[in-house]
């Protein structure tokens, strides 16, 4: 096998902890000695060790003379755990191979360095790309200080979320609704408005063959009209945030608050988006997913503020001008002015397709409210999005 055979080993083994390490990055490494793989590990939990200290202790004393294989830079600080540099340096092995550095500042090239101090040879940058790309919540929530926004949606192909009168269940497939589990899984938290509430009475909560973390449960309700039997409210299965507005009753709210319910109070009258994401990231939320209906994805897609869009297309026509779509609110007026996205896949999960799309970074400086026209951006001043916040991309 060669070099990067043993790295992609080593990002196979930090794949399978997505959704369990967070706040912490998924990492996975390997020890090999003499072509042979000695010793192989995966961070699995924030405050306990890393998937280092795993695999050199499985390699015990093949650890001496042999490569170390990791998918993020070791760290060098003490932090819940004792810095890997020093593991790594006692162990014996005589080179390192790094996917990716770590952005963090306290890492930041610390670990190289230290290891390099000792005389062990390093090699960064091996499998950089689909490291960085299995740790993007990680990075994005390290360089940005908010967390990473996933918008996704069930539509056919007409990209329509429900009938005319309204009815949603099913419009994808069996197969494609055990995917979005495994998102659920995968993120810290998921949101919806009161509406979905009201509507389908949800519980939101991760269902796979094999088990799997449910979310953090958010519900955008102004008022406070969620019911006291809802399911998120009474079925214990994951925790439960709503997020309302001043004009709410309070008797409820403590009626609420004594079930177990955590009730996050925005002192206006409209949520903000921007502002609930920041009140989220204090509270250590560092990955979201949006399955909200089509106000609250409209919400996030006026502001700016997402990273990813995963949509499910179902091999079916709805047709109908008042039947429901993906995005509600006014819309854009001029082709110009919409949000450019680039198509990173498109994968068939049974009859349907999902379509995972991030904004194009080349073409969404032009939506920035502090653009300079660096790039030769043409858009009109006045277009309601170049007006807006500046995004968060």
């Amino acid at each position: 096998m060669n070099d990067e055979e043993y790295m992609a080993i080593a990002l196979k083994l930090a794949e399978g902890t997505t959704g369990q390490t967070s706040p912490n990055p998924v990492v996975g490494a390997i020890v090999v000695k003499e072509n042979q793989i000695v010793g192989i590990g995966a961070h699995l939990k924030a405050g306990t060790p890393h998937a280092e200290v795993h695999a050199i202790q499985m390699a015990g004393s093949n650890s001496k003379g042999g490569t170390l294989y990791v998918t993020l830079e070791p760290c060098d600080h003490f932090g819940k755990t004792s810095p890997c540099s020093e593991i790594v340096i006692n162990s014996g092995i005589t080179k390192v191979f790094v996917a990716t550095m770590d952005p963090n500042p306290k890492v930041a090239g610390k670990g190289i360095e230290k290891i390099r101090g000792a005389g062990i040879e390093v090699e960064v940058g091996l499998l950089e790309q689909e490291a960085k790309e299995q740790n993007k919540f990680y990075i994005h929530n390290i360089s940005k200080k908010y967390p990473y926004i996933t918008l996704k949606s069930a539509t056919s192909l007409d990209g329509k979320i429900a009938t005319t009168t309204g009815e949603s269940k099913w419009i994808s497939g069996e197969l494609a609704r055990e995917d979005v589990h495994k998102l659920r899984h995968e993120h810290d938290a998921i949101l919806v408005g009161i509406n979905t509430i009201l509507k389908d009475d949800p519980s939101l909560t991760t269902r796979l063959r094999n088990g799997g973390k449910s979310p953090i449960r958010i519900i955008l309700d102004t008022h406070l009209r969620i019911p006291k039997d809802a399911r998120v409210i009474s079925d214990q299965e994951a925790p439960t945030w709503v997020i309302t507005g001043t004009d709410i009753d309070e008797k409820k709210k403590q009626l609420l608050e004594h079930a177990g319910i955590k009730i996050l109070n925005i002192k206006k009258t409209k949520i903000e988006i921007k502002e609930l994401l920041e009140i989220l990231w204090e509270a250590d939320i560092r990955s979201l997913l949006v399955e909200g209906g089509a106000a609250v994805n409209a919400s996030f897609l006026n502001a700016q503020l997402f990273q990813q869009v995963i949509v499910y297309l179902a091999p079916k026509l709805i047709g109908g001008k008042v039947a429901p779509t993906s995005f509600a609110g006014e819309g854009i007026e001029k082709i110009n002015d919409a949000i450019p996205l680039k198509i990173k896949s498109v994968q068939k999960i049974g009859d349907d397709l999902k379509v995972i799309a991030i904004p194009d970074l080349h073409l969404s400086c032009k939506f920035c409210k502090t653009c300079r026209n660096v790039n030769g951006c043409s858009i009109s001043s006045t277009s309601k999005f170049a007006m807006n916040t500046t995004h968060y991309w």
